[in-house]
């Protein structure tokens, strides 16, 4: 289960820096667009990401 745990973690942190590797500008204009979104609109995109994790797990898991 640790072991599990840990390539899902490394696998994220590698999906999660390729859009700052590849095009640092775009990133970096995406970042400031969400720091100027309301705590609504930020709890609502991490709500919908975590469910299509959940979907994600429960289809192909």
């Amino acid at each position: 289960m640790g072991a599990t745990l840990l390539t899902a973690f490394a696998l994220m942190l590698i999906i999660e820096g390729i859009v700052p590797f590849v095009a640092p500008a775009t990133w970096r204009e995406t970042f400031l667009r969400l720091a100027r979104m309301a705590d609504g609109q930020i709890r609502f995109f991490g709500l919908s990401s975590m469910l299509a994790g959940l979907i994600l797990l429960y289809v192909f898991g």
